[in-house]
């Protein structure tokens, strides 16, 4: 017998000189807590037997492996995992994730609003929430002001943005007693309150301090900051599930108009973390005119300069044969832009959309796009509009460069399949058999990695992106990273399969849906679908980037195919005519 903590297993001797033909359980792992009210066991055993969980039967693929669910109750869970003269005891825990029952007399331990610092401006609006005793009357003191909370115990919330791939996306109901929520305006600035909690039943007060102070920032008096960060993390929220906006190029500078915790609201309306800036002392509220607008052509794209006087904030939209770019705070005055006859670029227009903001819209001669890449020069903005990738015609894709990330690696481990197969062995597996196949097609291929190693996000980034467009060399033409995906706690995962495409940009949309259509109809694939999804590596804008999830190693019959040496070399096959068939494409 061998014991683990919270794992039993019993071998016979036979079966321990041959661990090959054991019967395992990759996950759950031992003592696993969770919230969910099912869970998934990925294991395998030798296909000769049956398998049982608590005495039920369980359905296995062709080589044994397993993935059925169970359901929870809440608190402790005791499962065996029985297999001829072996057995795994498994003890899995269903943690109450619910709000916390309010108490007789006061407020829920952690419950008051704002619990970070905020700063607004004068006149906007503030609110406060707490969960404390029913039917009780709750006021909050700010200042001379007092707020009263009103009973909210209706709540709408919405699951995370995983949910998606469980189809548990919709709206959540929540009953909660005990909450309370309202809002006021504030009247005065320039100094900082303290929200005092009041709470009154049966004649019985109690009174409770917020956590978070309140500012009201006056709007002669903002603090100006400056973007430090190579590409500054914009954000329609204060936190990091508010969803990105256009990275802020280093060098721009804003006023600052609201605070929350250590986010900061620009003048336009986007969030940044305050790590990625600095605060410029005794600074007037950045502006700017702009007048005349000049471009040129490059070995492998075009460059337009914008001259401002102060780096602006910008956003950029790409839309069907267009390319928007729009300046915050500045004003035009403009009556001159040279823009000769260009290989993508057939008109440039631009308007005074509101007093501060301008647009440029370039209307393109084709629908795809090739990357593109925004920076500050001193005080005028730099843009870079990609060229398509020169092709020679001795080979289907001779002159073109792709970049191929396998992902995870090193420490990086990703998901385990039934087996305890890796899958950043099996993502660089596939993608040595895919270069491969480019090379032979004429292709330049880089490897983010050809080994077991560590390598940051931001590195395989940066491997994107490094060919600057002056360079004579060519340009990452497209980049694509594989990975292998794997079901949350409560995921059907004996029956959830497929590959899936995500994109990010509408330069690199039309790839992901030709590799996701080649791979599921030429292979005979089911298909999990095309996703938009906010990708650190479908993030990158200078080359069209895809990412591809190859089937799911929670899944007994994706991980047989994934595993089969005949199968990984139809993929990349597949995959490269794939590849061949959207270049011959545009």
């Amino acid at each position: 017998m061998q014991i683990f903590i919270g794992l039993i297993v019993l071998l016979t001797p036979a079966v321990a000189l041959a661990q090959e033909n054991t019967l395992k359980v990759v996950y759950p792992p031992a003592n696993h807590q969770t919230n969910t009210d099912k869970i998934f066991f990925l294991g395998t055993a030798p296909s000769s037997g049956q398998v049982f969980i608590n005495n039920q039967l369980i359905n296995r693929s062709k080589s044994g492996h397993f993935a059925p669910s169970f359901p929870l109750q809440m608190g402790e869970n005791l499962f065996t995992v029985h297999y001829p003269n072996q057995e795994i005891k498994m003890r899995i825990t269903r943690v109450n994730d619910k709000v916390q029952k309010p108490p007789k007399l006061g407020f829920v331990v952690d419950s008051l609003t704002p619990n970070v610092d905020i700063a607004r401006l004068l006149g906007e609006e503030v609110c406060f929430s707490a969960i404390a005793t029913p039917n009780a009357k709750v006021q909050v003191k700010l200042g001379q002001q007092t707020v009263n909370l009103l009973p909210q115990t209706q709540q709408i919330s919405l699951p995370s943005n995983a949910a998606i791939y469980i189809d548990k996306n919709q709206p959540i109901i929540q009953n909660i007693p005990g909450k309370y929520q309202g809002c006021t305006k504030l009247t005065t600035s320039g100094d900082i309150k303290q929200p005092e909690f009041k709470l009154t039943l049966n004649n019985q007060t109690i009174t409770q301090i917020s956590p978070g102070k309140i500012l009201s920032l006056s709007p002669a008096k903002l603090p100006v900051i400056e973007v430090i960060a190579d590409a500054g993390v914009a954000r329609t929220g204060p936190s990091t599930t508010d969803s990105r906006l256009t990275p802020l190029p280093k060098g721009v500078q804003a006023s600052v108009t609201g605070k929350q915790g250590d986010w900061l609201r620009l003048d336009y309306g986007g969030w940044i973390h305050s790590q990625e800036t600095r605060t410029i002392p005794k600074a007037i509220p950045p502006r700017s005119h702009i007048r005349s607008i000049i471009s040129q052509q490059l070995p492998t794209a075009t460059e337009i300069v914008f001259p401002l006087q102060i780096p602006v904030p910008v956003t950029i939209e790409q839309g069907n044969k267009s390319f928007t770019l729009t300046l915050h705070n500045t004003t035009a005055q403009t009556d001159t832009i040279r823009l000769d006859d260009n290989p993508i670029i057939s008109r440039l227009d631009w308007q005074q959309i509101t007093p501060e903001t301008v647009q440029y819209t370039f209307h393109l001669k084709k629908d795809q796009q090739w990357g593109y890449n925004v920076k500050y020069q001193d005080t005028s903005l730099v843009l870079n509009l990609r060229h398509p990738p020169q092709r020679r015609q001795q080979r289907p894709l001779s002159g073109l460069k792709i970049l191929l990330n396998a992902g995870h690696g090193g420490e990086e481990l990703g998901a385990a399949g039934p087996t305890g197969y890796l899958a950043k062995d099996l993502n660089l597996v596939v993608t040595k058999l895919l270069r491969d196949e480019l090379v032979r097609r004429g292709a330049l291929v880089v490897m983010t990695r050809e080994d077991d190693r560590d390598l940051s996000l931001v590195a395989r980034q940066r491997m994107i992106d490094q060919i600057e467009p002056a360079m004579a060399s060519p340009a990452v033409g497209i980049a694509l990273t594989f990975h292998y995906r794997f079901l949350p706690d409560d995921g059907d995962a004996e029956n959830t399969k497929g590959i899936s495409s995500y994109w990010y940009h509408p330069q690199a949309h039309s790839l992901a849906v030709l590799l996701q259509n080649r791979l599921v109809q030429d292979l005979g694939r089911s298909s999990f679908g095309v996703y938009w999804n906010n990708l650190a590596l479908t993030r990158p804008h200078t080359a069209p980037s895809v990412l591809l999830e190859l089937g799911f190693m929670s899944n007994p019959d994706d991980f047989e195919l994934a595993m089969n040496p005949q199968e990984q070399q139809r993929l990349a096959r597949v995959l490269a005519e794939g590849i061949v068939e959207w270049f011959n494409s545009q």
